[in-house]
Order: structure tokens, then C-alpha cells, then sequence
């Protein structure tokens, strides 16, 4: 009987150049129809352009930096009472925490036009470490969704 493979995140490889399991899963998101090798050199390129732009920090630290600010806490999530609707606030589980953050971020930076997508990437992942930019702007709507929607909390399942 053949082994059934499950991807996990413990069977994810650390990237080559920075051993980063979290650089690893962020080029995963950032590829286009499978070309890994692409995605990597975009993400490097975004690396060096950081590393020239912000000399005193390690481009790796700015990465990690800018994934955990756009990391939202709580979120809404629809439910339905009697016929109604809510949006409920919720706590963020920690993965997807970092699927959204990932997701923003090349949300934001693929919704740039005219420039490489390795400087786009860049000037999104800068903007986020300084809290700022299209990421943090749509994580701060998310958090004011749900702070609006805190009377339905006690709704949550």
C-alpha cells in the first residue's frame, strides 16, 4: 500500500540562502503557476533592495518584523441567528494569522503597477514594518469591523 504524502509545515524545507522556514512559506504564496525559481529570485531581489534601502537592519528582520505587524487579531465572521445575520468578532488562530498576513501583503504589492514586483514587494514589506502601507491598511479595517461589531460578541461559537 502506497504511503499517502500530507503537506505539512514540518515537512517544509528552510530556504537556502536565509534558513528561514517562514521565507520558505511566504515564496510558496508568492509563486505564480509553479515557478518556484521565479518566486525565489523576486523575493531575493526584494531582500537586497531592503538590505541598500535600510542599512542598519537585517532585511530578514524586516521581513519577520513586517508579518507580525500585519498579523490581525480579531477578525468578523458571519452567523446566522434566527433569520438574521451577525458579524461576529472572533480571535485569529495563529495560522491564519500569517495566511492573511502573507496574503495581504502580496495583495497589496501585486495591486502596484509599473515596477518589478521585486521593488513592489520591497516598498510593501518597508511600508509594513514602519506600520504603514495597503496591508496595515486593510489589517486596521479588519480590527475596526470587529471593534464596531463588538456587541455581538456574545454570539461567538
Amino acid at each position: 500500500m502506497a504511503k499517502k504524502f500530507t503537506a505539512s509545515s514540518s515537512q517544509l524545507q528552510a530556504d537556502a540562502k536565509y534558513n528561514s522556514r517562514l521565507v520558505a512559506k511566504f515564496v510558496n504564496c508568492l509563486m505564480h503557476d509553479g515557478k518556484k525559481s521565479i518566486a525565489f529570485k523576486v523575493f531575493y531581489d526584494a531582500m537586497d533592495i531592503i538590505a541598500s534601502k535600510i542599512e542598519d537592519t537585517d532585511p530578514l528582520e524586516v521581513f519577520e518584523t513586517a508579518i507580525e505587524n500585519v498579523k490581525p487579531m480579531l477578525e468578523v465572521r458571519s452567523k446566522r441567528v434566527g433569520g438574521a445575520s451577525y458579524q461576529v468578532p472572533m480571535q485569529v488562530r495563529t495560522k491564519r494569522q500569517q495566511s492573511l498576513a502573507f496574503r495581504w501583503i502580496l495583495a497589496a504589492s501585486r495591486g502596484k503597477k509599473g515596477k518589478p514586483m521585486s521593488v513592489r514587494l520591497s516598498t510593501e514589506l518597508m511600508d509594513a514594518f514602519r506600520k504603514e502601507g495597503n496591508a496595515m491598511t486593510t489589517r486596521e479595517n479588519v480590527h475596526r469591523m470587529a471593534e464596531a461589531n463588538k456587541a455581538f460578541a456574545h454570539f461567538a461559537w
